[in-house]
C-alpha cells in the first residue's frame, strides 16, 4: 500500500474505535512504556492527543513522567513555516486548542530540540523496521533530525506494525514504538 492508502486506512480503523477502547488501549500503550529503557534521563518530548482524531491518549504517559519526576515538553506547531518550537510544561503553563484542533502551549519556558533526550512520537501506523507514516506535514520529521544523536525516538500505536512501510530520505526512523500487547525495538543504522 502508499502511504496515502496507510494513512487512510488507518484513519478509517481509529475512527471506528469507541472511546471506552480509546481509553483501555491507551492505558496498556503507558503501562507498556515502563518497559522501556528510557527512564533515566531527564526531559521527555510528549504530544498532547487530538481528541477528535482518536489519537493515543497521553494523559496516562503524562501522569507516569511527572510521577518519576521527570520534565514533560510540549509543543507549539506553526503550520505556515512548518517548525515546532518546545516548552516545558509546568502547572501554570497555558494551554490553548489551536485551530487545527492541537493542545498546545501559549507561552513558556523554551527548549531547543537538541536539549530533548525522549520523545514520544505520534503516528497512524508503523512497520517491523521502525519507519512511521503521520498525518503527511513533516512536522515531526524535521524535528526529530533537529534532535541530538543520543535522544531516543518512541511511537504510540494502537495497531501492531505493517510489513514494511516505503521510506523517503527525509523519513526519521523510530527506535521503539510501543503498542498495547508490545514494545518493538528497531536497531538504527
Amino acid at each position: 500500500m502508499s502511504k496515502e492508502e496507510l494513512r487512510h486506512t488507518y484513519r478509517r480503523r481509529r475512527m471506528a474505535l469507541t472511546s471506552e477502547e480509546i481509553e483501555t488501549l491507551s492505558m496498556a500503550i503507558a503501562n507498556n512504556c515502563l518497559k522501556l529503557p528510557v527512564w533515566e534521563k531527564t526531559y521527555y518530548h510528549l504530544f498532547l492527543s487530538i481528541t477528535e482524531k482518536k489519537e493515543v491518549n497521553t494523559e496516562y504517559l503524562l501522569h507516569i513522567i511527572q510521577g518519576r519526576d521527570k520534565s514533560v515538553i510540549v509543543s507549539r506547531s506553526d503550520f505556515r513555516s512548518g517548525d515546532m518550537k518546545h516548552f516545558l510544561l509546568q502547572e501554570n503553563t497555558p494551554l490553548r486548542i489551536s485551530p487545527y484542533g492541537i493542545p498546545e502551549p501559549t507561552e513558556g519556558i523554551e527548549l531547543l530540540p537538541h536539549q530533548i533526550e525522549v520523545v514520544f512520537v505520534p503516528l497512524l501506523a508503523f512497520d517491523r523496521q521502525g519507519h512511521r507514516i503521520g498525518y503527511g506535514k513533516g512536522f515531526y520529521d524535521r524535528f526529530l533530525s533537529q534532535c541530538s544523536t543520543r535522544a531516543i525516538f518512541v511511537g504510540l500505536s494502537f495497531f501492531e506494525p505493517e510489513a514494511e512501510i516505503f521510506s523517503e530520505p527525509t523519513d526519521v526512523s523510530l527506535h521503539f514504538c510501543v503498542t498495547p500487547e508490545n514494545v518493538y525495538s528497531f536497531k538504527k543504522t
